[in-house]
Order: C-alpha cells, then sequence, then structure tokens
C-alpha cells in the first residue's frame, strides 16, 4: 500500500541524466505550466474530449474538487487557464482510484485506495458529464464489499472493464446516460488483479503482467472481450513485480503499447521486458541503473514513438529520474523541478493534444514535457468524410477515417488511476486564426490500431466560433491529421 504524499527530503547519491545507450539522441525539455488554483495542487488527470484537461484536487482532505487546464486560442496549454471541474458527491474524495473517458465524453472514477485521507478501499463511484460540468453517483458492482486502487479499461467496444482490487473478478460497465449496468466477467484468472496494469492490444485483447502469481513470478495473461476469459501469455521472462522480503509490495510498474507492435512493461525490481504483438511472445528489455525502478508510476507515448517514463530508487523511496525509451535503450531526460522529492508513483503524465506531455505530482507545480523527435510515419489519422460547411452551435457532426483513435492507449499508470486518450478530438482553426476544440462523442470504436477500418465519431460546433474559412484536423495522442479546409456558417 502507497503512502501519502510526503514533503521529506531524499536525494539520490548519483545523478542519473546519462543514457543507458551511447547512441545520438536529443532529450525534450520541460517548461513550467500555469498554476492550479488550488492551494495543495492537482494530482491524476484525464483528457476531455473537447481538449481541456481534468485534474484532481491533490489535497485528499479537501471536498473532492476537479479543475479544468483549458488551452488559450492558439492551442497552448504552458499558457492556458484553470477552471472549475466541478465537485464530486458528498462523501467521495479518492486517491489512487481506476477512470476513464468514455466514448459519450464523459468520465468514470470508481473506488479509491483512500477516500478523504482515511484508508478505505471504497467501492464508491461517480460520474463527470461533460456537458453539464458537474459529477453524479454512479451504481458500482453489486455483491463487492470493496473496489480500492483498481485497474479500469476500456475495452474496443466501449465498454469499461474494471477489477476488484483484492479478489480476480472483474465487471463490464454497460453505461446508458447515467446508467451503469454491471456484468461480472473473467473467468480463468491466475491470480488477484491487484497492482497490475492492463494494455489494450491492437487485436482488442488486455495484456496483464501479474503481480500476485506466486505460483510463477514471471507469468502474464491476456483477457478475450468475445469470450470473458483470460488465458496465459507465457513468460515475461525477468520479474517485474516486487515480492522482496524488504517490502513485498506486488508493486509493478505501467507497459504502453508502441506504434512498431510492442508493449514496453516496466518492472518495481528494476526489470523491464517487451511483448511482441505480431509474435505473441515476450523478450527482456535493459534494467534500469542505479537501483532505480517504477514501483507504480506514469508513463506516455511520445508522438516519435518513444516512451517517456519516470522511476525512483527502491518501492516508494524519493528522487524521480526520467527517460525515453526508443525500443531499444533507455535514454536519460531532464528532470522537473520538484524531483528530488517525489517518488515515482506521485506523478501521473498525459498525452496532450500538441504532442506534449502534461506531468503533475500532487503539487502545484505543472510541468509540460516538449519531446525532441517528429511524429511516428503513418501514425495520424486520416479524414476521409466530414461536412466542407458546418454551422456553428451545430451538434452530432460526423466525420469518418482511418485510425481516429490512435494506435496506443496513449498513457498508462497502473491499478491507481487510467488516462488513455485513445480518441478523436476534432480541432479547427477558425477564420480569425483561433485554435477551436469540438466536443467529440459516440465514438464507433475504442480499439487501438484499427488499421484500414473507417471508424467514425461525433462532434458539436462551439456557438462561439468565428463563421467563415477554417481548417479541420483530427488529433489523437498529440498526433495531427491532415488539416481539410471547411467553411463556418
Amino acid at each position: 500500500m502507497k503512502v501519502l504524499r510526503t514533503l521529506a527530503l531524499a536525494l539520490l547519491p548519483l545523478l542519473m541524466s546519462s543514457a543507458l545507450s551511447s547512441q545520438s539522441f536529443t532529450p525534450g525539455t520541460w517548461t513550467k505550466g500555469p498554476t492550479p488554483p488550488s492551494t495543495s495542487g492537482v494530482g491524476h488527470t484525464l483528457l476531455l474530449t473537447d481538449g481541456s484537461v481534468l485534474a484532481i484536487d491533490s489535497g485528499c482532505n479537501t471536498t473532492g474538487q476537479w479543475y479544468r487546464l483549458v488551452p488559450d486560442s492558439t492551442g497552448s496549454y504552458v499558457n492556458g487557464k484553470w477552471v472549475s471541474g466541478g465537485t464530486l458527491p458528498a462523501g467521495y474524495n479518492p486517491l489512487y482510484f481506476a477512470s476513464a473517458v468514455l466514448p459519450s465524453g464523459n468520465v468514470i472514477v470508481v473506488g479509491g485506495e483512500y477516500n478523504g485521507c482515511n484508508t478505505a478501499e471504497t467501492r464508491l463511484g461517480a460520474m463527470y458529464l461533460a456537458r453539464g460540468n458537474r459529477w453524479v453517483t454512479i451504481s458500482t458492482p453489486a455483491g463487492w464489499s470493496q473496489i480500492g486502487d483498481a485497474e479500469g479499461i476500456v475495452l474496443a467496444n466501449g465498454k469499461f472493464m474494471l477489477g476488484n482490487c483484492c479478489g480476480v473478478n472483474q465487471a463490464i460497465a454497460t453505461v446508458t446516460g447515467t446508467t451503469v449496468t454491471w456484468t461480472l466477467t473473467g473467468t480463468g484468472k491466475a491470480d488477484a488483479n491487484s497492482e497490475e496494469t492492463w494494455t489494450l492490444l491492437p487485436n482488442n485483447k488486455v495484456l496483464a503482467a501479474d503481480a500476485n502469481n506466486l505460483a510463477d513470478l514471471k507469468h502474464s495473461e491476456l483477457y478475450t472481450p468475445s469470450t470473458g476469459t483470460w488465458t496465459s501469455a507465457g513468460s515475461t521472462v525477468v520479474q517485474l513485480d516486487d515480492t522482496s522480503t524488504a517490502t513485498n509490495s506486488h508493486e509493478i510498474g505501467p507497459a504502453i503499447l508502441r506504434p512498431d507492435g510492442t508493449v514496453l512493461a516496466t518492472g518495481a525490481t528494476g526489470n523491464n521486458a517487451v511483448y511482441n504483438t505480431t509474435t505473441g511472445a515476450w523478450s527482456g528489455a535493459p534494467s534500469f541503473i542505479g537501483g532505480l525502478d517504477i514501483a507504480d508510476g506514469p508513463a506516455a507515448l511520445l508522438p516519435d514513438g518513444n516512451v517517456l517514463v519516470d522511476t525512483s530508487k527502491g518501492v516508494y523511496q524519493l528522487g524521480t529520474f526520467f527517460f525515453e525509451w526508443d525500443g531499444t535503450a533507455f535514454h536519460g531526460v531532464p528532470r522537473v523541478p520538484n524531483a528530488a522529492v517525489d517518488s515515482s508513483y506521485y506523478g501521473t503524465m498525459l498525452v496532450l493534444p500538441t504532442g506534449q506531455i502534461l506531468f503533475t505530482d500532487f503539487s502545484s507545480d505543472v510541468e509540460i514535457y516538449t519531446p525532441a523527435g517528429s511524429p511516428y510515419p503513418g501514425a495520424a489519422a486520416v479524414i476521409t468524410s466530414v461536412a466542407s460547411t458546418l454551422t456553428h452551435g451545430s451538434l452530432n457532426n460526423v466525420v469518418k477515417g482511418t485510425q481516429l483513435n490512435g494506435l496506443s492507449q496513449g498513457s498508462s499508470y497502473g491499478d491507481d488511476g487510467g488516462n488513455a486518450s485513445n480518441y478523436p478530438l476534432v480541432r479547427i482553426t477558425d477564420a480569425t486564426g483561433k485554435v477551436v476544440f469540438c466536443r467529440t462523442h459516440n465514438f464507433s470504436t475504442m480499439g487501438v490500431a484499427t488499421g484500414s477500418k473507417i471508424v467514425s465519431a461525433q462532434f458539436d460546433v462551439p456557438s462561439a466560433i468565428a463563421l467563415g474559412a477554417g481548417t479541420l484536423e483530427v488529433v489523437t495522442n498529440g498526433i495531427a491529421s491532415t488539416p481539410l479546409g471547411i467553411t463556418i456558417q
């Protein structure tokens, strides 16, 4: 169990700024973002389908306040502004929970290891209604006495799958408006869900490296939605979950699907592994140096296909160091200002429409990472159909195309908060040059790497957009399609 964030100082004896490889590499840079209005800062973040960022107030004894970071008229988040993101229902203010953006554009939050500063393994849940900027209470699986720091993932069919923190069961949520109906699933699970990281694959299955399988410390599994069953995905080659005598935390790191079809799975042991979605085989990856690992912590896919990861030394110890994984090696990149007093599990990473990574750490310092690389070839969405004339204030406009949901979920943490961004955003540059996001919803799929299949989404044009000629593009995981000329009437 993770402890609440502290501000005790702890420095690693060595500066981990050098890469684990001698290959040529250009690191990105960090820029300070807007200071949130909360005195305690912000923690977990999600990307809403109108382009704004939803962030929870990190003060666990507050009233469940959330905020939204809205980009400025140029689309910049560095120069954006914070506004209210509503307040959770009374009695529910979780820390370390399952969460996701749903195909409706609403947000689901379920469980919590802590609730209002107290250890709870709560089974409460809530939904953020994007149109009304407010939160409502939702039902949770019947018969579950606790949910806690559960895993959650939106499957390719758009349904949300939740894991019980302390058992082998999962439940599928069918969401109609604000009504949530749960159905049990997941037969054949080899171990308890606790601490696992779930990754959506191109074949619509879910990959998990076991974190509680004492009979096989290198075992992994695949969930097949069509059958509702788990089957073996083979050996991870190296042990990823922490079962050391000192901590026995069973923590594990994030796992990210890359555009080349490989999954980087990081470990709380310092070990890392790669799963090949084409062959179904695991192979070892370089270990982190200097005793670093990820015992819970964030990772995010950069537009060029590299993965940005946040490490720290030992389980829950302070002092974080950042690396980019390029498929072969880990390369050191600059640290954030709070690095000396952060542990990896303090961090949350979110892929922004700009291709930058938003980093929060339960403090008032919000940082934005600008990578040096260019978008991965062929990763952009391709628009095949959208009206050339759109009416301001109109709802439910349709855009169709290929790869609208991107090649990956975009970001990963594990069992303590999901913020995948594998859904299309519609971004218009209007006649005045202002960047305007249209709220998207009703995605035909939430699958990743959908190839040549035509998929679709609906979008609402803001009433305040300027009339006249403009351009429209679809942005997913920070990569934009070729812009098309449109007219706003």
